[in-house]
């Protein structure tokens, strides 16, 4: 028996097989593509209903469209106050403009979650944004903005007991607009005080995690402690500015949950506030399904069908759905792309 030289070169080994990495990311895209698909297929007769409703839109008073408008823009510019919180020194024409085009473009394609929070981070870095920074703004738009969101439920339902029929008139409703941001700061500010409710959403959302398959998790599991810290992590890097965050986040609820009360009043319903501010809470949460753009289909289906629930006349709710969903969804899509036009001519860092 011979013994092997110590010298010789070891005999080479075949290389290892490349994990084809690129396989499941493009599974996913294809299923979410195809559940987006079917999702409109059978939301598409409450789209037509709601499209078809279009040659009524004669019927709103043409102030009133002026009114939406100008709570829409207000909407957004508070968008813009809640990134310039996250990022001490931020210019406005930054944040506008990234802000337009990240929304546009979480509007224009399925998953736009995602894609808009790409864009948002990249046009913030672009413009001389640390990383870190244009994180805190992503990490505050979106913690912040969901915290209040899911603030509005409960406001409308501790309201509902006291709120009566909105009168005639603008005044009132903007009187009503104010109780019910105040209101939703409070809840809001109660988040960020007390630990509690966050630890029993942890502990909601720890229990569905694992009701998932591991092929979908990976073996990632939701922490109950998890958003606690996460809170805890956000408040320590902003200081004393978190309550103008959560300021900024409730108005720009509120704003735009107001465009949707005016346009109700633009046609003439007289709708309760609280009952409102019900079926805008589910369908803002319904247009948070990743599945079509801008939850599109899913927001025209729920907003209609709670709207009519609430009391709103079927063929008013149907009208009054299109009307707010043409200057909350489809305005600001143009708007965003030439906001994205505008940052990249004009609002680039130095090399």
């Amino acid at each position: 028996m011979t013994e092997a030289d110590p010298a010789a070169p070891e005999p080479r080994r075949p290389p290892p097989r490349k994990r084809r990495r690129w396989l499941w990311p493009l599974v996913g895209r294809l299923v979410l593509l195809v559940a987006g698909g079917v999702a409109l297929y059978y939301l598409a007769p409450q789209l037509v209903s709601v499209f078809a409703s279009a040659p009524q839109l004669s019927r709103v008073q043409w102030p009133w469209l002026v009114v939406m408008l100008g709570l829409e823009i207000s909407s957004f510019v508070a968008a813009w106050g809640l990134a310039r919180v996250a990022v001490p020194g931020l210019r406005w024409p930054v944040a506008a403009t990234a802000q337009l085009a990240a929304n546009a473009a979480s509007r224009a394609v399925p998953g736009g979650v995602v894609v808009g929070g790409a864009v948002y981070f990249r046009l913030l870095h672009r413009s001389g944004v640390d990383p870190a920074g244009a994180a805190a703004a992503l990490t505050a738009n979106s913690l912040i903005s969901n915290m209040v969101l899911f603030a509005l439920p409960a406001a409308g339902a501790i309201s509902a007991a006291a709120a009566a029929a909105v009168p005639r008139g603008l005044l009132p409703v903007a009187l009503a607009g104010l109780g019910l941001f105040a209101l939703t700061l409070g809840i809001g500010g109660a988040l960020v005080r007390f630990d509690r409710p966050l630890l029993l959403i942890g502990v909601l959302a720890e229990r569905l995690s694992r009701l998932l398959p591991h092929h979908l998790t990976r073996g990632r599991r939701v922490r109950r402690d998890a958003l606690l810290r996460t809170r805890n992590e956000l408040v320590a890097a902003m200081g004393g500015r978190w309550w103008q965050a959560v300021g900024f986040a409730a108005a720009n609820w509120i704003l735009d949950y107001l465009v949707l009360v005016a346009a109700l009043r633009a046609i003439g319903a007289e709708p309760r506030l609280s009952l409102v501010l019900l079926a805008y809470g589910a369908a803002s949460v319904l247009g948070m399904i990743p599945i079509t753009p801008g939850g599109l289909g899913f927001v025209e289906a729920g907003l209609a069908a709670t709207l009519a629930v609430s009391g709103i006349a079927a063929g008013d709710a149907l009208l009054a759905t299109l009307a707010y969903r043409l200057f909350s969804f489809w305005l600001p899509i143009p708007a965003g792309a030439i906001a994205y036009l505008v940052h990249r001519l004009h609002h680039r860092a130095p090399a």
